[in-house]
């Protein structure tokens, strides 16, 4: 590979702005944007906007009528298979691109390594691993999936400032102000599925939409619910997508009693009476959904933070005090002296309204 000019960083920098106008769309597509210069100026550019639509080197190429000569600075390695599209790499070669630089190499099977190999078999200057951190963080979900067949889980919590999601009569709306559930509403939307259990849809019926205010594929709802106790009632039942039901149940009528109502019912294997996480997770995966959100009680977050499925904890904490009989963040009962303890990194802190917003990564 040829070491990147001085100026690589700076047009990658704009490919990876053009990238994240994808955030909420390409699913279950990684987010990609691609510019094109010629002589130390931007002459075209483009980014994927949705699954099935041109990725992002044909949307820029689209933009010029003479790319001969130039650089293309991509985000992901160019596709060379044909998939729902024909592969980039040879509508690349074919406009007489110059040379290529890719931010990191595509960790799908498919691609891997071969698209860039293709440019440079014809002829085409090769360059990779530009602001590669920052490609990686905008598609992790989409590169957990290709490389570990389980996808970037990320699980959503809202305390009190002494530690509870809910009073001990097991009210918990609302602990957070506004402006912090307008910020889920976006986490939501930036996910390919959200993920919940039986007893927070028996508590509380949720919609598990992302209510927003702009272009969104809106995700994939999944319940885990080992005894099929989801009421054929619930809210979901009645909304347009997908909303999925997870059991180990082999109820046939309950079953037909829920398919008949829109769910999707999917029997995995069962761990103790429950549903087998790490089943849960290749299964998700196998549903080409790249970033599960969690939004669950305590029992369900701990099973899964003790299989070690959370990759990041985002919590909002807010200024107010619930007392020693609300509920918890996690049912860990493993977790009995310090040397049992889980250690988490603080990656962000951040205010939002009233309460504060910390992310926390698991599984480092």
């Amino acid at each position: 590979m040829n070491e990147a000019p001085a100026d690589d960083a700076f047009f990658m920098a704009r490919a990876l702005q053009l990238a994240r106008n994808g955030l909420y769309t390409t699913d279950p597509n990684p987010r990609v944007g691609c510019v094109l210069v010629k002589n130390g100026l931007i002459i075209a550019a483009g980014w994927h906007q949705r699954a099935g639509g041109p990725h992002a080197e044909i949307a820029a190429l689209a933009q010029t009528a003479d790319a001969r000569g130039a650089t293309a600075y991509v985000t992901l390695e160019p596709c060379s298979h044909y998939g729902k599209t024909p592969p980039c790499c040879n509508a690349l070669i074919a406009a007489g691109i110059a040379r290529v630089v890719a931010a990191m190499q595509d960790p799908n099977p498919l691609v891997s390594g071969r698209g860039l190999a293709k440019l440079q078999a014809a002829g085409v200057a090769v360059t990779a691993g530009v602001l590669a951190s920052q490609a990686r963080a905008l598609n992790r979900g989409f590169i957990k999936r290709m490389s570990e067949n389980r996808p970037f889980v990320r699980s959503k919590l809202a305390m009190s400032l002494d530690g509870r999601t809910a009073s001990a009569s097991g009210d918990s709306k609302w602990i957070t102000a506004p402006e912090a559930r307008a910020d889920v509403q976006r986490l939501r939307a930036e996910s390919s599925a959200i993920l919940t259990g039986v007893g927070t849809v028996l508590a509380d019926d949720p919609a598990l939409t992302a209510r927003v205010d702009f272009a969104v594929v809106q995700p994939i709802r999944v319940i885990l619910d080992s005894r099929l106790q989801t009421p054929p009632t619930v809210q979901m039942a009645k909304l347009p997508g997908r909303s999925l039901i997870l059991t180990c149940s082999d109820d046939s009528d309950k079953q037909q009693q829920l398919t008949a109502v829109g769910f999707e019912v999917h029997r995995l294997a069962g761990h103790n009476g429950r549903v087998d996480l790490q089943a849960t997770m290749a299964f998700l995966a196998g549903q080409q959904i790249n970033e599960v959100m969690v939004e669950a009680g305590a029992v369900l977050n701990g099973a899964l933070l003790a299989e070690n499925l959370i990759d990041e904890l985002v919590v909002y904490m807010a200024p107010c005090i619930l007392g020693d009989g609300g509920r918890s963040l996690f049912h860990l009962p493993g977790v009995t002296t310090m040397a049992d303890k889980v250690l988490l990194k603080l990656q962000d802190v951040r205010q939002v309204g009233g309460d504060l917003r910390m992310t926390y990564a698991a599984n480092e």
